[in-house]
């Protein structure tokens, strides 16, 4: 559901960029009424992921800017990012394997 936990792996979407993160979150704000709205921050990085965002925004909308959560932890995620945004044509590989996962996991 859209209830995402901290510590939970999120795949998000930075406006303006094409190359999806999939980064862990540390921090939940709202929730109930007002929209969800999370921080997220690479297992590896020494700093949260308000860099990372679009510009002026310092949190994640749930239900706007996150296309899903990972179920399995995949370690050297961060190299998948890498290497998705060195060649194009894996990231739409990749998508379709998360889709899928998503999917199954909606069971």
């Amino acid at each position: 559901g859209l209830d995402t936990q901290i510590g939970e792996i999120v795949v998000y979407n930075v406006r303006g960029k094409d190359i999806p993160i999939v980064h862990r979150v540390v921090r939940r704000f709202g929730g109930g009424d007002t929209p969800l709205r999370l921080l997220t921050k690479g297992d590896n990085n020494v700093a949260d992921d308000t860099e990372l965002y679009a510009r002026g925004q310092s949190y994640l909308n749930r239900s706007k800017d996150v296309i899903g959560s990972v179920v399995g932890y995949i370690p050297f995620v961060g190299y998948v990012t890498i290497l998705l945004s060195e060649y194009p044509w894996l990231k739409t590989v990749m998508l379709g394997l998360m889709g899928l996962t998503v999917v199954s996991q909606r069971e």
